[in-house]
């Protein structure tokens, strides 16, 4: 090889590089000074454009916020609510009324008496008004008799888990007080729980609550006059800058830069910017559930503590996990109550099973708490039936009215914590009878007279028909369900006769886990057991059973079921991706009970709860539940579909002993059951009856597949105008 050949390619290849390098840096040159050029362009039309943006607004646009301008914020009314006893409240509505007419606002005075919450109070989420609440505080703390309506369905809505904390987002409200100071246990209770309920269904306090005194001592202004005179400036100056869209200055302890909202239930201002404008859009009292205008309550020593460490933005989350706190306390609390309650006092008694903890758990749920272990609630579908709008599944199945249905329990404990329990297993928890125990005559005496004060609550009430009414002050229908295992009591005999002595059908749920005590049971109007899964696996899963043995005790209490000769039920609850893809060996538990009716309904969403992992993906559509159903009976070939209630997202399956010819006799003849129960108590037992010796025949409407979905054309549907809100269960 030539050895100048090898020197002349080594001397192209360095000149070849060169070259190229040269062009690379003149392409990067290039490049750097079209960056430039426009970096240089936009910063000249942004200051353009600052000549023409107030400051304010420029300074939210510079933080990434909107600015006020593109979002206008006004209110298009106001609504003014009283519940008055002497007329104080209702003149203090007059004069808040000529006040805001000064503004040129469309203005309404209501009475709370008139106003119908379950129809009305949800509009307000989409509408721009401001409502104004001047309650006053009656005897022991508590509503005028105006009021009383609607604060028991605010009570009961915030505390009921199918409306959710979003329910009334949207809705802006205010509320001034009225009361005594000289009863200082319930000096304007009213009104504090009416903007706490509020609060807690995710309304937006526009400002924060008044109290009006009418003692004249320690009145804050000299007299309720005061009171309420400043509070109305307050109010009126509070529309003015809604009005005009303005927020309210920050109070300074805001986080520099971070003085944002996250507030539930705000349709207001956008945030703005501690560090530029000092603006800060929600009130502090926002952030409190209780918040109150007193310096004294608000200025405590912890109070101002916990401000100088913990930034707003973070006061929700530690919110949220005080409430989680809350909700274990309460779970542990119910699971070692059966400890307690074991453990006798000092003469040697048992103990209530019925705790302190339990017993205001219970009650704030809307129990009315008998004895030491028994309870009655009003279920929402009696409401629903004394207005004309419809009853529960149980309506449509077996022809229960359910305005004269008593939802009651002689036991508040249970064997199982199942995932979808109602109370998130706060109630005790045992696997036999250890507590003190009532006789049975006094918890029915009670429960009945509990059931019809509640009933008695309902007259003059908006919408609810007096002919139902009447009809509901006598209790025809007892349902044994509720939370608890009724089961359990130990004269739970005693207490079914006593039932069927006063002419009332009795419908009574156990959870399969007392086989002994099913065998035992004298003849119901119809008997329950929860078949809440097929396998071994899932049932543990689901129900979370305290017998070790719990999968033998259920297969005994089917069988046990299947000896009944009365009205028999499984009842099956969907609960998606747990127990709704074991098709056959539900159909083999059927066999080994032989049911005569098989209720499956979707599983209802019972809210968060640490003790539970359920959420809205577990709970299958109606349209799902209707499809296992149908693959379900393919596999049971004695049975078929009998009835649909859509809105339970439920339906029953019937033994086609039940079907004579081409029609179901799925309804309960309940005046010829009282016959054969009365005939079988004078025998003494020895004549007994079957489920064909008191059916009754089912109308078309409540049929599977009628157009009519399993409603009684009787009644009115209502669809709730938020649709978005799905507070249905029962």
């Amino acid at each position: 090889m030539d050895p100048s050949l090898d020197m002349w390619d080594f001397s192209s290849l360095i000149s070849l590089w060169i070259n190229r390098f040269y062009i690379y840096l003149g392409f990067a040159f290039g490049f750097s000074l079209w960056i430039c050029f426009q970096i240089v362009i936009r910063k000249q039309n942004k200051n353009s454009q600052e000549k023409t943006v107030p400051k304010a607004s420029r300074d939210l646009t510079t933080n990434g916020y909107i600015s006020l301008q593109k979002k206008e914020v006004f209110v298009s009314g106001v609504k003014i609510f009283y519940g008055s006893q002497t007329g104080k409240a209702k003149g203090f509505a007059t004069v808040l009324a000529e006040a805001v007419s000064s503004l040129d606002l469309p203005v309404a005075v209501i009475n709370l008496k008139e106003y119908d919450p379950d129809d009305h109070l949800v509009e307000e989420v989409t509408s721009k008004n401001v409502s104004a609440f001047l309650v006053a505080t009656y005897t022991d703390g508590r509503p005028t008799e105006s009021a009383e309506w609607f604060c028991r369905w605010l009570e009961e809505a915030a505390n009921d888990f199918r409306f959710g904390k979003t329910y009334l987002k949207g809705v802006r409200y205010a509320v001034f007080g009225l009361g005594n100071s000289a009863y200082v246990n319930h000096f304007n209770k009213v009104g504090k729980n009416v903007d706490k309920w509020l609060w807690m269904l995710g309304a937006h306090r526009v400002m924060s609550r008044g109290d009006g005194d009418c003692n004249v001592v320690k009145s804050k202004h000299g007299s309720i006059e005061a009171d309420f005179t400043a509070w109305k400036a307050r109010f009126i100056s509070r529309l003015q800058a809604l009005c005009k869209g303005e927020r309210k200055p920050c109070g300074g302890n805001c986080k520099k830069g971070k003085c944002e909202s996250n507030q539930h239930g705000s349709e207001a201002m956008e945030p703005g910017s501690h560090a530029q404008e000092g603006f800060h859009q929600r009130d502090a009292e926002q952030e409190e559930p209780f918040g109150s205008t007193s310096e004294e309550e608000s200025g405590t020593e912890d109070h101002q503590s916990l401000k100088s460490v913990i930034d707003v933005e973070d006061l929700g989350k530690i919110m949220d996990r005080m409430k989680r706190e809350k909700r274990e306390k309460e779970r542990q609390e119910g699971e070692t109550s059966l400890i307690r309650s074991t453990v006798k006092n000092e003469a040697g008694e048992r103990r209530a099973m019925i705790t302190p903890a339990l017993r205001e758990a219970l009650t704030k749920q809307g129990y009315q708490l008998i004895g030491s272990h028994s309870g009655v609630k009003l279920c929402r579908w009696t409401k629903s039936m004394l207005r004309g709008r419809g009853g529960c599944y149980k309506h449509t199945f077996y022809g229960i009215e359910s305005h004269r249905c008593m939802e009651t329990t002689p036991s508040l404990a249970c064997a199982n914590k199942c995932v979808f329990c109602w109370r998130h297993h706060t109630n005790p928890v045992g696997t036999e009878w250890r507590w003190k125990m009532d006789q049975a005559e006094m918890i029915l005496k009670e429960a009945i007279e509990n059931h019809q004060n509640v009933m008695k609550q309902f007259r003059g009430v908006p919408g609810v028909r007096e002919e139902r009414f009447e009809e509901g002050m006598t209790v025809k229908h007892c349902a044994l369900s509720l939370v608890g295992e009724p089961i359990m009591y130990p004269e739970i005999n005693r207490f079914l006769k006593l039932l069927h002595e006063r002419k009332i059908s009795s419908f009574l749920v156990t959870n399969a886990q007392f086989p002994a005590e099913i065998r035992n049971l004298k003849p119901v109007t119809q008997l329950y057991v929860s078949v809440d899964a097929s396998t071994k696996e899932s049932l543990k899963k689901i129900d979370r059973p305290l017998f070790k043995d719990f999968w033998q005790r259920f297969l005994d209490s089917l069988k046990a079921l299947a000896a009944k000769q009365q009205r028999t039920v499984y009842r099956l609850t969907l609960v998606k991706a747990w127990n709704v893809d074991e098709l056959q060996a539900y159909a083999k538990l059927v066999s080994l009970g032989n049911p005569d009716f098989i209720e499956v309904k979707g599983v209802t969403y019972c809210g968060e709860s640490s003790a539970s992992s359920l959420t809205m993906a577990n709970v299958p559509w109606h349209e799902e539940v209707v499809r296992f159903v149908c693959e379900l009976v393919d596999l049971i070939p004695d049975y078929e579909i009998a009835c649909e209630h859509e809105h339970s997202n439920c339906l029953l399956i019937a033994h086609k002993k039940f079907k004579i010819g081409r029609e179901w006799w799925t309804w309960i003849d309940y005046s010829r059951f009282q016959e054969l129960i009365q005939e079988y108590e004078d025998s003494g037992g020895s004549k007994t009856f079957s489920a064909e010796d008191y059916m009754a025949k089912t109308p078309h409407w409540a049929l599977f597949g009628a157009s009519e979905r399993g409603f009684d054309p009787k009644d009115t549907r209502y669809q709730r105008k938020n649709k978005s809100k799905d507070i249905s269960g029962c």
